[in-house]
């Protein structure tokens, strides 16, 4: 017997090790896309696992969140993931996926898996047969429980809920929260209108539980997802073009963070209201209006002006990374008659260089840390911080 039992084990033991690499690649993607949660466990031994199915999410969320001892392999549609050579390998090896026949002969293809569940795997089903839509629970089919029986392992019920905000069913992919939530076992002898009402159970109390948010980047998000964050964007970065000392730069980090979704159109608004406001500063410069400058040192308009004399409207490269602001190179070039499309060309390309590198930056870490947005307010503080020293130290340096 204890022959027996290690030569299972050394059988498995490749299964476990590949189920690991998908839990952590999977893991690894989810947290990426907003993170991943989960609620209790699985039992020790074999099991089938039944859960709702709303996107295709949901077999990450699975992978991810679910034992890797129990080496779980999931069923899958045949005639969808294995229609294909290249479905079928993403299937087989990224999702430990099966094929499961849904015009006849599907049930011999489950009970096929009944001795991978007595030698302590776990089978992950979606009874509803289907993607449902967000929300719904369809009904589940019996195949789930017949191989339980037949196997003689409890059913485990398992909600997922943020998938259908995550990747929703013909939708694009958005950072969402993931919560996995596994409940009590039931007994092999459960009926499928048992085992729906326990999924439905779990899921309902998982879905009803909201992801704790700030209520400073609520209102934040709600101006900045709106054409009054855009218009505040171009306004930001035009008056710093012209004598605002606070950079557009300050402005993304706000706003992207708030709503990474619209990291993009914030940074071209931010963008166009610099190049915008950077036109108006030339012409006034050279017509001999004179803005203040709060914030600005009298060897930073001495290094500009050197700079242009050397390299003309192409000197404004240098501002994105020497601390220099943008409104000193404007002035500085209409007081040097640099023509205003030469500068248009040369600003556009440095300030989008920075514009939008660092909205899309701040974009990206606000997709990230999606599920840290309660501490938002901590963030401005630690921004404003940041910000102030940083300033500071930059002035301090050009005087």
């Amino acid at each position: 017997m204890e022959d027996e039992l290690g030569g299972a084990g050394d059988r498995r033991g490749p299964k476990r090790g590949a189920a690991r690499v998908r839990r952590g690649l999977w893991w690894a993607l989810l947290t990426l896309t907003g993170g991943v949660e989960r609620r209790g466990q699985l039992p020790p031994g074999g099991c089938v696992v039944v859960a709702n199915h709303s996107s295709h999410a949901d077999t990450a969320a699975l992978l991810a969140a679910l034992d890797a001892r129990h080496s779980p392999a999931i069923g899958a549609a045949a005639d969808y993931w294995f229609a294909s050579p290249w479905r079928r390998r993403i299937c087989s090896r990224l999702a430990a996926g099966f094929p499961v026949r849904r015009t006849g002969g599907g049930m011999d293809d489950l009970l096929s898996r009944a001795d991978s569940l007595r030698a302590g795997g776990a089978v992950v089903l979606f009874p509803e047969g289907t993607r449902a839509r967000a929300g719904e629970l369809g009904a589940f089919h019996k195949g789930a429980l017949i191989l339980a029986r037949h196997a003689d392992v409890p059913v485990v019920p398992v909600a997922i809920a943020g998938t259908d905000r995550l990747l929703p069913k013909h939708g694009r992919l958005r950072p969402a929260l993931v919560r996995v939530a596994v409940g009590e076992p039931l007994p092999a002898s459960a009926t499928p209108e048992q085992a729906r009402d326990a999924v439905a159970a779990l899921h309902r109390r998982t879905t009803e539980e909201p992801l704790a948010d700030s209520s400073a980047r609520k209102r934040i998000a709600a101006v900045a997802a709106s054409r009054r964050g855009l218009a505040a964007g171009f306004v930001w970065a035009f008056a710093e073009a012209l004598s605002w000392p606070l950079m557009p730069e300050l402005f993304l980090a706000i706003a992207c963070v708030a709503v990474p979704r619209r990291a993009l159109k914030l940074s071209l608004m931010a963008l166009a209201g610099s190049l915008a406001g950077g036109i108006l500063a030339l012409q006034l410069a050279a017509s001999g209006v004179q803005l203040p400058h709060p914030l600005t040192t009298d060897r930073m308009r001495a290094e500009v002006r050197t700079e242009l004399g050397v390299e003309g409207a192409a000197a404004v490269r240098h501002q994105p990374w020497n601390g220099i602001p943008f409104k000193v190179y404007a002035r500085e070039a209409g007081r040097a008659d640099t023509a205003p499309g030469d500068w248009l060309t040369h600003s556009a390309l440095s300030r989008g260089s920075r514009t939008l590198t660092v909205g899309l930056a701040f974009g990206a870490f606000g997709f990230l840390a999606h599920r840290l947005r309660r501490l938002y307010g901590l963030y401005l503080v630690l921004l404003a911080g940041g910000f102030t020293i940083g300033l500071s130290l930059i002035v301090t340096g050009w005087n």
